[in-house]
């Protein structure tokens, strides 16, 4: 197969743990722990020896790897996520430092809610982007779909632009991307005032994916609504349904191994044997992976006729 060169970072999504302030009803951070494993970002040397397998594993000028003759790529990129990452505010700075020693960019995704003027000062010099899960501006709304802590508390729209604020003035060269999950409470609402006063980079809008669950799904034609109603954000706008964010990722979990998204509505995951254990090459040849798809992603932004 002929190689397709994207011209961008290779993103490895490490979900550190299944944890959360919030309580999203759509969460898909559920994984199978089986033996109740303990989340592998506690644990600096295994954390660091998994980085420099992931490193060696992926870099763009090793032939062995199976992608190689699929895509070209000009780097790496750990993406932190969760649940909520920042749940481990000692650990994410040492990690994120261990994961540029070795060789990544390094980003992040977050709620915002626990993220303070000093945290913020941390971690944001060790960040390439910062990606901020916003849903809806509208509070009640974020209840209902529990984007809440335990007391019921929301992160505002004021606070999502401070943060924003906050971490360019603490990094000039981060990137600031927002990623929404398009669902049947917001699929009407305009996120335009936001978008405005935040001034993302990039803003990924994903269908919400029933892997776990079909709460809140909404319907091909609801989805394009929303897309079609954001137009004039076209040029930072990156459109994610369903098809295009199954086998697309490479994705692990707290554990260490690989996992994918199942094919069939609400069937879990597929998992790797633990990386460490089994070898990456091993591990890594256990789950789906689709090149062609993966690539799709980066073409998806909205285009210019209209919504897709």
């Amino acid at each position: 197969m002929s190689s397709t060169n994207v011209h961008l970072p290779l993103v490895i999504n490490w979900h550190l743990t299944e944890a959360c302030n919030f309580h999203c009803r759509y969460c898909y951070a559920k994984w199978d722990r089986s033996g109740s494993p303990r989340d592998l970002v506690r644990s600096g040397p295994k954390r660091g020896a998994l980085l420099k397998a992931i490193h060696d594993y992926f870099r763009p000028d090793n032939p062995c790897n199976p992608l190689h003759d699929q895509l070209t790529w000009d780097g790496l990129r750990l993406n932190l996520a969760g649940g909520e990452p920042l749940l481990y505010q000692q650990e994410l700075p040492e990690l994120l430092a261990q994961a540029l020693q070795v060789g990544f960019d390094t980003s992040i995704i977050t709620n915002g809610h626990v993220l303070s003027e000093t945290s913020i000062a941390r971690i944001a010099p060790l960040l390439s982007w910062l990606g901020l899960s916003v849903d809806s501006h509208n509070e009640d709304t974020n209840r209902i779909i529990g984007r809440a802590d335990a007391r019921g508390r929301v992160i505002t729209s004021p606070n999502l632009i401070r943060i924003a604020k906050a971490a360019r003035n603490a990094n000039p060269n981060l990137r600031i991307k927002l990623n929404t999950v398009v669902n049947r409470l917001n699929y009407r609402e305009s996120l335009a005032p936001l978008l405005d006063s935040i001034a993302p980079d990039k803003w990924k809008v994903l269908r919400v994916l029933p892997v776990v669950t079909d709460d809140l799904s909404i319907s091909h034609s609801q989805f394009e609504s929303f897309v079609a109603s954001h137009y004039a954000y076209r040029t930072i706008m990156t459109v994610e349904d369903n098809s295009a964010m199954t086998e697309s990722y490479i994705m692990l979990d707290p554990f260490g191994r690989f996992f994918q998204n199942s094919v069939a509505p609400k069937q879990g995951y597929q998992y790797s044997d633990p990386i460490l254990d089994a070898g990456i090459d091993q591990a890594f040849d256990q789950i789906k992976f689709n090149a062609i798809r993966f690539q799709s992603r980066y073409g998806s932004q909205a285009p210019t006729g209209g919504a897709r």
